[in-house]
C-alpha cells in the first residue's frame, strides 16, 4: 500500500489544509472529510477532490482531508504533491490561468519593493497584492523547510495560475542548483515574469538556465519573456557581479542579499552597513554598468519603520532602485523612501522640460542657463519623472502646469 502526504494542519493554520492519501487495490475513492464549513462547503472539496485524483490516475484510494478554509487550487495542490510522492504519473492537475492573470510585464517597469511570501503558506498568497507593492515573491528558497519544497512546487504553480497578484509583477525565487533548474518547469508555463536566482556566483548557470528557460518557452509556445534577477549572495558573486549581470539579454535586475553576504566574509550585519558598502557599491556599479537595475537587501527589523526609511534613504543615495521587504507594512515606507523629494523633481522637471523646448525647436544641444546638459543627465532625469508621474507625485500633463507658473 502507497502512502503520500502533504500540506499543513493546526489550530494556527487557514487557508489550506492537510491531506493523507493511502493508495487501495480496489473499493474506488473514499473521502473523510474534516472541515468546520463541511456542511456548506463539503460537497464542492469532494469534488474538487476527485476530479484531481481522477486526472492523476489514481482509482482506489482512501482520502483524509483536514481542511482550514482552503480553496479549490490548494486542496488540488496539496492532493497532486501527496500523490506524486508514490506515484510516478506524468499527469498533473493545474488549474487554468486566470484571466486577471494574464498581463505582461516590462524590462524597465518600477521594481522598488518586492514583497516575499513563503511558497507553501498559501494563506499569506491570497491578499498580498492588496497592498500594492511592485512585485510579489513566491519563494521556493528559503522560506521553506527542505521537507516541504516538493509540495510547495506545486502551491506555487497552482498560484501563479489562481491567486490574485493585483497587477503586481509576477515573481518567483526558485532553489539553489540542480533543483532550481528542476523548479522551471513548475512556473515558466504559468506566466511568471521574473525568477529570482538565489546566491549566484558563476555566470554559467544563469546561461545553464535560460536554456532550460527556452526549452519550455518552445514547448509551451510562451512568446512573452521571463526575465531573471540573479542574488548576489558572496563574496566570489561580488567580484563577478559584472559577469553575473551580462550573462544573457533577459537580466533585468541584479539584487543583494545581505544575510548570507555577512556571513561569507566573517562579519555581523549592523544597521549602519558599513560592513557592506564595498559589496553594494560594486554591485550598483556593475548593475549601472550593464543597463540594469540594482535592488538592494532586505530590512529584516519588520518593527522599526524610522530605522527602515532611514535604510531606504541610504540605499537610494548610493544608486539602488529598489529593496526587498518581507511584511506589508514595510511596503509605504519603501516607495516613500525611494520617491524624489520636491527639490530633486523640480530640478528633473527644469532640466527635462528645457530637453523638450529643444527638440521641438530643432537644437541638438540642451542648456539651462549658462550650463549645457549632457544626453545622459537628461535620460537619468526624465526617468525620474517619469516614477514621479506613476507614483501620483505630478500629473502626466506636468509640463502645462509647470510652463503655466
Amino acid at each position: 500500500m502507497s502512502e503520500g502526504y502533504a500540506g499543513n494542519k493546526g489550530p494556527k493554520i487557514k487557508s489550506d489544509c492537510h491531506v493523507t492519501l493511502k493508495q487501495q487495490p480496489s473499493g474506488g475513492i473514499n473521502i473523510q472529510l474534516k472541515s468546520k464549513v463541511e456542511k456548506l462547503y463539503g460537497d464542492q472539496i469532494k469534488k474538487v477532490a476527485t476530479a484531481t485524483l481522477n486526472k492523476l490516475g489514481i482509482e482506489h484510494c482512501e482520502v483524509l482531508i483536514e481542511d482550514s478554509g482552503a480553496l479549490d487550487w490548494v486542496i488540488a495542490a496539496r492532493i497532486e504533491a501527496a500523490v506524486k510522492q508514490f506515484s510516478d504519473t506524468s499527469e498533473t492537475y493545474i488549474p487554468d490561468l486566470k484571466p486577471y492573470n494574464q498581463y505582461e510585464t516590462s524590462k524597465e517597469r518600477d521594481r522598488l519593493s518586492r514583497l516575499y511570501l513563503p511558497g507553501n503558506n498559501p494563506k499569506m498568497m491570497l491578499n498580498a497584492g492588496i497592498h500594492k507593492p511592485h512585485g510579489i515573491i513566491l519563494d521556493l528558497e528559503d522560506a521553506v523547510a527542505p521537507a516541504k519544497k516538493h509540495e510547495a512546487r506545486f502551491v506555487v504553480r497552482n498560484a501563479l495560475c489562481s491567486a490574485n497578484f493585483y497587477g503586481a509583477e509576477r515573481m518567483v525565487r526558485i532553489n539553489q542548483g540542480e533543483m532550481g533548474i528542476e523548479d522551471l518547469q513548475y512556473i515558466v508555463p504559468h506566466n511568471v515574469h521574473l525568477i529570482l536566482i538565489p546566491k549566484v556566483e558563476d555566470p554559467e548557470y544563469i546561461c545553464r538556465l535560460d536554456k532550460e528557460v527556452q526549452r519550455l518557452e518552445a514547448r509551451h509556445q510562451i512568446e512573452k519573456p521571463v526575465f531573471y534577477m540573479p542574488i548576489i549572495e558572496s563574496a566570489l558573486g561580488v567580484e563577478k557581479a559584472y559577469e553575473i549581470a551580462t550573462a544573457c539579454r533577459n537580466i533585468v535586475a541584479l539584487a543583494i542579499g545581505l544575510e548570507d553576504y555577512t556571513a561569507d566574509i566573517g562579519v555581523k550585519r549592523t544597521s549602519t552597513a558599513e560592513e557592506s558598502l564595498y559589496a553594494r557599491m560594486r554591485l550598483v556599479n556593475a548593475a549601472k554598468a550593464a543597463g540594469i537595475q540594482p535592488i538592494d537587501s532586505v530590512f529584516s527589523d519588520v518593527g522599526d519603520m524610522e530605522g527602515l526609511f532611514e535604510n531606504v534613504r541610504k540605499s537610494k543615495q548610493l544608486g539602488f532602485e529598489g529593496m526587498g521587504c518581507i511584511h506589508p507594512r514595510q511596503i509605504k515606507v519603501i516607495h516613500d523612501g525611494f520617491a524624489p523629494e520636491a527639490k530633486e523633481l523640480e530640478k528633473s522637471m527644469k532640466i527635462v522640460d528645457a530637453a523638450i523646448k529643444a527638440e521641438d525647436q530643432g537644437l541638438g544641444v540642451v542648456s539651462l542657463g549658462t550650463k549645457m546638459i549632457d544626453p545622459p543627465v537628461v535620460k537619468r532625469h526624465k526617468k525620474q519623472i517619469d516614477r514621479a508621474v506613476r507614483m501620483g507625485l505630478i500629473d502626466k500633463n506636468w509640463q502645462e502646469t509647470y510652463n503655466q507658473e
